[in-house]
């Protein structure tokens, strides 16, 4: 069977770190001539983003969110849970797709199962250190997981762990700082700083940040990516630019960016890693986590790629000072960076789903 006659089907979602590697593997089976479908929840973020994809077809289904706490939701999402692996088993026996491709989130699982009842052999990825509670539920039904961390094999409980490395937008290495410096109307003057708390936003981070902006511009230029709705409009300097969140634009930022501060989701920490930029890593606290973004922080920070500031350690000066920490000592930072070992994990995941394919 030819290229030209396969079908896949990608899914994931709930945040853009379940979207993110979806988004630099589709267009290669676009190129190679697949057919290309996406499955995802009815308002996800991932909807937003795949529509600035063309001519992929995005199919919506109900989906449960997987608590570990008490929520009068938890009875009622497994009725929508049950409710979106019966739409999902519908719409994967009328395409037959040769294989699908999972990047997790809530929205997987009834994928993942649609496609075992189907017999169709799917690929999943995990980012993070440990598995997530919904790969860890999907992995009896899939054939293979890809993992970004070496360790991360070993939480599987299972042969079906592979470790591939992580795999970076190839756009996101293509920006051009001077277009991001003409974006945001920033000069070399000062060095620049992006502030970035993940597609949905970082409370605790935005009002660090807001608190000490002064302090901050006196001796940086700021780009702060905020999250839907959290722009402060009371808030204006020439040299501190908000967003809510940046597509198109995002590789022309980072190119320009001297340093950031960051949560410590993984498909973002090792895309800084590839660019090179020194990081501080503030990770999402256990009580309002699994503690995967504590393990991803403190592997980076272990390896030297970036300092780490816990937020219940998070105050106007730890965070002030650290920044200023980080940005004296970035030569340091951007040499280990250099000698990080590049494991051309796209390429890696690319011949797996093909050989599932087959």
């Amino acid at each position: 069977m030819n290229s030209l006659s396969k079908k896949i089907i990608f899914t994931g979602g709930g945040s853009a770190g379940h979207v993110t590697v979806n988004l630099a593997l589709i267009p290669k089976f676009v190129q190679e001539g697949w057919e290309v479908r996406y499955i995802g929840s009815e308002n996800g973020i991932e909807r937003e983003l795949i529509a600035k994809l063309d001519h992929i077809p995005y199919i919506s289904i109900s989906t449960g969110k997987l608590r570990r706490y008490f929520d009068w939701n938890n009875i009622k999402d497994p009725i929508r849970v049950i409710k979106g692996i019966y739409q999902a088993y519908r719409y994967i026996k009328k395409e037959k797709p040769n294989v699908i491709f999972s990047k997790g989130g809530f929205v997987s699982v009834p994928v993942i199962i649609g496609a075992w009842l189907n017999r169709i052999p799917v690929i999943t990825h995990e980012s993070d250190l440990t598995p997530g509670l919904a790969n860890r539920i999907s992995v009896p039904f899939v054939t293979k997981v890809c993992t970004t961390f070496p360790e991360t094999t070993q939480y599987l409980g299972s042969q079906k762990g592979i470790y591939v490395g992580a795999i970076i937008r190839e756009e996101l290495c293509k920006g051009v700082a001077a277009r991001g410096l003409s974006f945001c109307g920033f000069t070399r003057s000062k060095p620049i700083l992006l502030i970035m708390g993940g597609s949905l936003g970082a409370r605790s981070i935005n009002q660090v940040v807001r608190a000490n902006l002064n302090r901050l511009i006196a001796d940086f230029q700021v780009v702060h990516i905020c999250g839907k709705g959290q722009i402060d409009p009371s808030l204006s300097r020439r040299e501190y630019r908000q967003y809510e969140y940046l597509n198109e634009e995002l590789p022309d930022i980072m190119a320009m960016a001297d340093l950031v501060v960051t949560r410590a989701g993984s498909n973002s920490i090792f895309e800084f890693l590839a660019l090179r930029k020194p990081m501080l890593l503030i990770p999402l606290p256990k009580r309002a986590s699994r503690g995967d973004q504590i393990l991803n922080a403190q592997s980076f920070q272990k390896s030297g790629y970036g300092e780490v500031l816990y937020e219940e350690d998070l105050t106007d000066d730890t965070f002030v000072e650290k920044v200023f920490q980080l940005y004296r000592d970035r030569s340091a930072y951007i040499t280990r960076m250099e000698q990080s070992a590049n494991h051309d994990a796209l390429q890696k995941v690319i011949a797996l789903i093909k050989e599932a394919a087959k």
